[in-house]
């Protein structure tokens, strides 16, 4: 059942109070216990919130050993000296355990300056979204399954008694036999002053601007993949059906419309999944081809096309390709030159990163790289599209601050390495939506946004106009 996300006392924003100084954990300095691993490891404690504001279960936040019943404890470290006033402690998963906190003002001595009260109420979130994030997209290409309820995410707001000058580092102490079932937490902040630290999602304003997003009826089809055509006429989208998904085109009617569907079936060579994941001036690749374990065969499908036809090219294969999931996504450059693809390694940060691979001389393409952390969360990232700049990547993942669960993110490659990336930026929630939103494309001809999106454990196809000059980077 849907809820609506709201607040008891933090108003939600998209924006940080300037008012204020805030600081995010930036080091560990010690713990009481660790899982270990990528996921829901203690490192995952460090930063800004990356599960807030939706809350709920994520690999993105720590969980210790003791976390149902249990008292642990951590110490972590700031950038640089600060006056404190507020300690806040983001518990993303039955908040209500902070029993202490003790702060170093530089001394390398902790001193306690706030204790659980027996009135105390931790800051909760009214009512949730459904979910570990909300929903968990099932990249076999069926559809978009519901997932638990988000259980009482909240923000334990400790306002010191008095102001403590050039704190460095800060004890949190947890009794988890206060409350039943898991928890987990998300981040620690602080700061100078009693406004409570709000949990934002980094977006900007020029996406906040725009129009709210419409949706794009078609006739007798449940949507999936859209994909735009180079020259910006033909919409290509898979339809879901319980024997095969299938691809149909689509074409503008006399009123601009997307109309005359067509099933194209040249394309739908795979027993039971077709989609098409990305169209250049004279080629596509497609999804949903059966591949063996073990081989550089990766389940996509290169076409050539030719005077209204495709001609088949062959598979799409990867030196030494392996995936941990049942299916990919995959995406090129316009030249070939550079295969990305959304997989999960033995060199993930958790779930399913993006990688790249450069093409070898017969046309295969090399060694799977990962397109590092600032880009890959615990959790899941793919869904890419790279747009005509060679820098501007569109992807949809579930491991940042987010408006729903999974959400659209544009970053910005920074280097030559193909290795740097500029954090993601939300497109905010005139595109984003509570529910799963993913498998953008941007048609640059038209400069309009195609995606999926969740709407009553539907899928939907969403459209939004986004000018190249607010999307692209100059």
């Amino acid at each position: 059942m849907k809820k609506i996300v709201t607040l008891s006392v933090v108003f939600f924003t998209f924006f940080s109070v300037n008012a204020q100084q805030i600081q995010w954990a930036n080091k560990l300095i010690k713990f009481s216990s660790d899982l270990g691993g990528k996921q829901h490891g203690i490192k995952r404690i460090l930063g800004r919130p990356d599960v807030f504001p939706q809350g709920g279960s994520s690999p993105n936040a720590w969980t210790p050993k003791n976390a149902l019943d249990g008292y642990e404890w951590v110490q972590v470290g700031f950038e640089k000296p600060q006056t404190v006033k507020q300690v806040a402690v983001f518990e993303n998963l039955n908040a209500g355990c902070v029993v202490s906190i003790s702060v170093d003002d530089g001394s390398g001595k902790y001193k306690r300056v706030w204790s659980r009260k027996p009135n105390y109420k931790t800051v909760t979130f009214k009512a949730t979204i459904p979910a570990d994030r909300n929903y968990y997209f099932k990249r076999k290409r069926r559809k978009i399954q519901e997932s638990p309820d988000v259980i009482n995410p909240g923000v334990e707001y400790a306002i010191l008694d008095e102001v403590v000058q050039g704190v460095v580092a800060v004890r949190v102490e947890f009794n988890f036999a206060l409350l039943p079932g898991q928890k987990e937490v998300d981040a620690i902040g602080i700061s100078d002053s009693e406004i409570p630290i709000q949990p934002t999602v980094n977006t900007i304003p020029a996406f906040e601007s725009l129009t709210v997003a419409k949706t794009l009826q078609l006739p007798d089809i449940v949507p999936l993949c859209p994909t735009v055509s180079f020259d910006g006429n033909t919409l290509f989208v898979t339809g879901i059906n319980e024997k095969k998904n299938e691809i149909f085109s689509f074409t503008k009617d006399a009123s601009g419309q997307w109309a005359h569907k067509k099933l194209v079936t040249e394309l739908n060579t795979g027993e039971r999944f077709n989609y098409v994941k990305y169209i250049g001036a004279n080629y596509l690749v497609k999804g949903g081809n059966h591949y063996s374990s073990g081989t550089t065969e990766t389940g996509f499908e290169l076409f050539e096309y030719n005077n209204g036809h495709y001609n088949a090219l062959g598979p799409l294969k990867v030196t030494a390709y392996n995936n941990y999931d049942d299916t990919a996504e995959a995406f090129l450059t316009a030249d070939r030159k550079v295969l990305f693809m959304g997989v999960e390694t033995d060199f993930s940060q958790g779930a399913s990163d993006l990688y790249f691979a450069f093409q070898k001389e017969d046309g295969t393409y090399g060694l799977l790289q990962n397109m590092g952390k600032v880009i890959n969360s615990a959790s899941d990232e793919g869904m890419c599209q790279l747009l005509s700049d060679n820098k501007t990547m569109l992807f949809s993942s579930d491991g940042f601050s987010a408006i729903g669960s999974f959400d659209i993110y544009v970053s910005y490659r920074l280097d030559d390495t193909w290795k740097n990336w500029s954090e993601p930026i939300n497109l905010g929630s005139k595109v984003n939506s509570i529910d799963f939103d993913g498998l953008p494309f941007y048609d640059e001809k038209n400069e309009v946004l195609y995606y999926i999106s969740s709407e009553n454990e539907a899928n939907i196809l969403k459209y939004s106009s986004i000018p190249k000059s607010v999307l692209m980077k100059k």
